[in-house]
Order: C-alpha cells, then sequence, then structure tokens
C-alpha cells in the first residue's frame, strides 16, 4: 500500500501516476479510493485519464459532477 501511495503522489513519473491512478479508478471500490487519493485529485485527473477508465469514467464524472454541483469542489 505503501508503493502504490508513493506512485500515486504529485510529484511521481506522470506515466506511471496515471497509469495506476486509471487502474486505480477503474478496479477498486470506491470506497477504497479514498485511501490512496482526494476527491480534488480525483476531479483534476479526470480529464487526463480518458480511456484509463474505461466503463467506469462515467461513474467518476457523475461523483465529481454531483461534488461540483453541490459546492464541494472548484469548477
Amino acid at each position: 500500500m505503501a508503493e502504490l501511495r508513493a506512485a500515486l503522489r504529485q510529484d511521481a513519473a506522470a506515466d506511471t501516476r496515471l497509469r495506476l491512478f486509471g487502474k486505480l479508478l477503474r478496479e477498486a471500490r470506491d470506497v477504497d479510493v479514498w485511501r490512496f487519493v482526494t476527491p480534488p485529485e480525483v476531479a483534476a485527473a479526470l480529464p487526463l485519464l480518458g480511456r484509463r477508465l474505461g466503463r467506469r469514467r462515467r461513474f467518476w464524472e457523475f461523483l465529481v459532477d454531483g461534488w461540483r454541483d453541490d459546492g464541494l469542489l472548484g469548477r
């Protein structure tokens, strides 16, 4: 878990970070995602992840859009 957290840090190598970020959002249960990343990090990374999310992309877009509509995240 420590290795995954380190690979997901903002200063990690961009390719590795995006690959693992996509895998995390695609494969992990949404409640487990928060052990590794924050909602603002998800919102910021979402446009960069594109096809890496597969069918889960719509779920994450829905969630982030809802947070924004509720004023929990900036636009």
